[in-house]
């Protein structure tokens, strides 16, 4: 009852603030520099009205029904909802010039300066960028890094490893996104694959059939994963069956060992909490003398990795914000550990801007990308 009423209560929060960020670019286009607003259109109104309720409804209706035409209605509303954080930013910028001109003393009503034909420009150049960060996001490069680790076997010398986070196979990605990634693994040679997660969004979906790309996978020293938060929003167990069916190892809370290297897997839910994060990895029984790499969905506790002796962390989940201004407040949570291969003490991490998008299918400022790893 209580985790119903916060639902509740979280799904009007969000859809009040998809409204009133509307009207305020609907305010934005109809202001006029004299200190009034324009009539504006019945239509354009309208329809503003109309698309602050449909990514709420879309995302409501894709945790429960899953078919070719929900999937469009969502990718719609999704682009659209992502369209909307450019046009508020470019609004937002209108309003300080238009502050800045005033407190100067200039008037924004002439041929030289117009209110109006400033809100076109920026709204327009808005779009712009929000199609382009469409076309970005499903554009996956190959991202390659060199990992020097102590105590490395000498077998794993020169071996390389792929790195795969958040798909959000979904209303968005499919399958055929999946098989995508897998070729293009696949074309790498990897000696071994790491899945670090949200490979499902957590919406209505055959899991078993949207896993099937991953029987084409193999590499000579193991496919691997870990569940995400997305796998793990209600009971995992359907996604974690439909990818061990396809012959990933799934790691649950445990290790093994490929010729002396340790390989430890922990899921989201077990490791977002510091206290059972320390007492799995104590659980595991890790030999400090020997190089280790743990695969884990999110960069959330990287100090307790490294005081349980890891060598190397491997995530995802931060997608890098995906855009502006998520990416800020991505870069303000997770710090240096938001992207890239960084240090804490002795220990390094690498965190993937992942290959899919969750939400919105845009990306301005990061790429989607496979990992390619190469130990030293």
């Amino acid at each position: 009852m209580r985790v119903g009423r916060r639902l509740i209560s979280f799904i009007v929060i969000i859809q009040s603030v998809l409204f009133l960020t509307h009207f305020f670019l609907y305010e934005t286009w109809t202001f006029s520099p004299g200190g009034s607003w324009t009539a504006g259109s019945a239509w354009i109104k309208l329809t503003l009205g109309l698309l602050s309720l449909t990514f709420v409804t879309a995302s409501l209706l894709a945790f429960r029904y899953t078919n070719a035409v929900l999937r469009g209605f969502y990718r719609a509303a999704a682009v659209w909802v992502g369209l909307l954080s450019f046009l508020f930013l470019a609004a937002v910028c209108s309003w300080i010039i238009f502050g800045v001109a005033r407190l100067a003393g200039l008037h924004m009503s002439g041929p030289d300066l117009n209110f109006h034909h400033m809100v076109e420009l920026l709204f327009g150049a808005a779009a712009v960028a929000g199609i382009y960060a469409v076309f970005n996001a499903g554009w996956t490069r190959i991202t390659r890094t060199t990992v020097r680790l102590a105590n490395l076997p000498i077998a794993w010398r020169g071996r390389k490893a792929a790195l795969i986070s958040d798909v959000h196979l979904g209303h968005v990605r499919n399958g055929s996104f999946l098989r995508r990634m897998v070729a293009k693994i696949l074309r790498e040679e990897p000696d071994a694959i790491f899945i670090a997660g949200d490979l499902y969004d957590g919406t209505a979906i055959d899991a078993g059939r949207a896993a099937e790309p991953l029987n084409k996978l193999a590499a000579p020293h193991g496919v691997y994963f870990v569940a995400g938060n997305h796998e793990q929003f209600g009971d995992d167990s359907k996604y974690l069956r439909a990818i061990a069916a396809a012959g990933v190892r799934v790691l649950n809370n445990e290790k093994v060992e490929v010729d002396g290297l340790q390989i430890i897997g922990v899921p989201y839910r077990n490791a977002v909490r510091d206290g059972q994060f320390a007492s799995v990895l104590h659980g595991v029984r890790l030999d400090r003398e020997r190089a280790s790499i743990l695969l884990t969905h999110a960069p959330d506790h990287p100090e307790i990795a490294e005081a349980a002796g890891i060598s190397l962390q491997l995530s995802g989940h931060t997608h890098l914000g995906q855009f502006i201004p998520w990416s800020w407040m991505a870069r303000r949570i997770y710090r240096q550990f938001v992207y890239g291969l960084s240090w804490i003490g002795k220990m390094q991490v690498f965190t993937s801007s992942g290959a899919g998008t969750w939400g919105p299918p845009l990306r301005l400022g990061s790429n989607p990308e496979i990992v390619m790893l190469e130990f030293e």
